[in-house]
């Protein structure tokens, strides 16, 4: 039996679906970003969980919240799961980012892997840290199944980082909308995507939400 990390993103806020950067900040699930986490509880806690792995912050934890209280399984909360630290650009909009930051935006979204928000972390931070959660889990358990539960930037780079793909090119290979569940598994032959993105776990109503 393979180890599988099941990274999953945490449900609707304010800033996703509105597409403010949201990173430090502290922000709560909507009423919707609610209904997606319980929705994936119901969806997922057949499932034979070896661990749950989770982000510090309110909305990621509201998200693993109804899956652990329905099988009795305690959170693990780890720093290097957060979401990418966007410094002074937090909670503004690109368009205000854009005007008022410019050169650092503009080299932000050139090379993000070396260029951070202003104030904030690049890519390559973020794969540091995260991959050492990462490191953790796969030397726990070589078997079973382990949920992660992060952010949008974060477990896109974490797939960068496990897949060979540039960690600068993070926002052109691949996404993740809110709540959306990729598994990676890992063998002998190193880590495997098996899902990308999924989000059948929810509610086509919650699905078609735009900005997500």
């Amino acid at each position: 039996m393979s180890l599988r990390i099941y990274l999953l993103r945490h449900g609707e806020t304010e800033y996703s679906r509105t597409g403010g950067y949201c990173g430090d900040l502290d922000a709560e699930l909507t009423p919707e970003g609610v209904q997606m986490a319980q929705a994936f509880a119901d969806t997922y806690a057949s499932v034979p969980w070896q661990a749950v792995y989770v982000s510090p912050m309110k909305r990621t934890i509201a998200t693993a919240k109804p899956l652990c209280d329905a099988i009795g399984i305690d959170m693990q909360i780890r720093d290097g799961l957060k979401e990418i630290a966007y410094g002074k650009w937090e909670g503004l909009t690109s368009e205000y980012v854009k005007q008022h930051f410019a050169d650092d935006y503009i080299r932000w979204l050139t090379e993000p892997a070396w260029n951070p928000p202003t104030g904030g972390e690049t890519s390559v931070q973020i794969a540091s840290r995260a991959s050492l959660v990462i490191a953790e889990i796969e030397e726990k358990y070589q078997s079973g199944n382990v949920l992660v539960v992060s952010h949008k930037a974060t477990i896109r780079i974490i797939l960068c980082s496990l897949l060979g793909i540039d960690l600068g090119r993070y926002r052109d290979r691949i996404n993740v909308l809110a709540a959306s569940l990729s598994i990676v598994k890992f063998s002998e032959h190193g880590p495997l995507l098996e899902v990308l993105g999924d989000r059948y776990h929810i509610p086509e109503t919650l699905r078609s939400r735009e900005g997500t």
